[in-house]
Parts: C-alpha cells; structure tokens; sequence
C-alpha cells in the first residue's frame, strides 16, 4: 500500500492511498476507528464513505467492471471482490529523468525495461540563446519518446493484456502512446493516469501495484 497527502492553502488536507482489494475490508475498519461510523454511498465515481466526524473517503475501482462485476453482499465488498480479480495491464511510465516500461498483473510485474534518460528543463532566458535551447530540448525529448517506444514495443510486443497504464509526464507519456511502434496498442482503454517520481526499478514496483489496487482519496474533516 502507498499512499501520499496534499495539503490545500486554505482547505483541509487530502490523502491519496492505494490499497489492494484483499486489505479495503480492514482499510474501511481502520476508517471508522478513527472517525466513527461511516455512511456508505455507491456514485458514478466510486464509493463514498462519510463519517461521523465530517472525513470523507473516495473509493475508486483499479478498472471498469466491463462485465465481470464483483461479488459481495454490499458495495464495498462488491468493490473489494472486482479490484481482486485478475487483470493483465501494461504499465507506461515516462519522465525527462527515465522511463520504466512494464506488464502487470494481480500487482506484480512479469515483464519489464527501465531506463535513464535526461531532458533539460525550461528556461526563462530569451533572444537566440533561447531559441537554441528550445531546439536543444525539444531533440532531447523527440529521442526520449523513440527510445521509450522502441523499449516498449520490445517489452508489450507478443503479450496480450486488456488496459493501458501511462504515468508520469502526461505530455511525454501521451507521445509515446501515439508512436507507430504502438499502434497495435493503441486502441487500448487507458486506466488512471499515475503520478509517480523519475521511473526506477523500486518506482516500477510500486506503481504496479498501485495500478492493481483500490485508488482511495481521504479529506480530512475541517477544523
């Protein structure tokens, strides 16, 4: 399980989890101790738990029932049962600083490339000097995205799975996915997007996991 918190300026804080469907039984217990019962409602965003003491959870399913729906008596066990099933993902995860490339199933990576990459950030100088350096960045970039696309037609070529995971850079990730070399991949559904640091081996891991499991977003009530 990973999780990570942002604080907004003037509102309460907001804690992002990533909890696998096995663990979201004892997750919503743990919940409950901490800010008394809780109402459970079922919305076109997920699963909605608010608690006596105002703290709201958000609980997201890894993928789209796409009819295969889980089973339990109520929502959360229903939700729990569909983020426990078996889905095979392909995991793409591109930032200036590397890439990792990946396919995921039940958490776990089966196959895999990671890499290291470099692309200047930008710049605030102006005239020439930044036209050159615009160029400079953009070539770095446009050799990152054949390098990632090469690395993962070699990594997805011959697997079969059902959902497209990007991370990282949206914009970089996005251009990979549009590369000739995925074009048989391209028409895959795409899952959450996973904001996640420079791709290395550990990061990998964990986004594969994350990937597989319930996305739950927790507001603290307010003061």
């Amino acid at each position: 399980m990973s999780a990570r918190t942002a604080a907004g300026q003037h509102g309460p804080s907001v804690r992002t989890a990533f909890v696998p469907g096995g663990r979201v039984a004892g997750w919503a217990e743990r919940f409950a101790a901490a800010h008394g019962a809780y109402q459970l409602t079922d919305t076109d965003d997920g699963l909605r738990l608010i608690a006596d003491d105002g703290a709201e959870a958000l609980l997201q399913p890894p993928w789209p029932v796409d009819g295969r729906p889980g089973r339990g008596a109520d929502p959360l066990e229903r939700l729990a049962s569909l983020a426990s099933q078996p889905r095979r993902l392909g995991l793409l995860l591109v930032r200036r600083g590397g890439y990792g490339v990946a396919v995921v199933s039940e958490g776990l990576v089966l196959g895999s490339k990671v890499g290291s990459a470099y692309v200047q950030s930008r710049t605030a100088a102006g005239g020439q000097s930044q036209q050159r350096f615009a160029r400079r960045r953009s070539n770095q970039a446009d050799a990152l995205v054949e390098a990632v696309a090469e690395q993962a037609q070699r990594v997805f070529g011959g697997e079969v799975f059902e959902y497209m995971v990007p991370g990282g850079d949206r914009a970089l990730a996005g251009l990979v996915l549009e590369h000739p070399a995925l074009k048989g991949h391209a028409g895959l559904p795409r899952l959450a997007y996973l904001d996640v640091p420079d791709p290395k081996a550990a990061v990998l891991k964990r986004a594969a996991a994350d990937a597989c499991s319930v996305r739950i977003q927790v507001t603290d009530p307010r003061p």
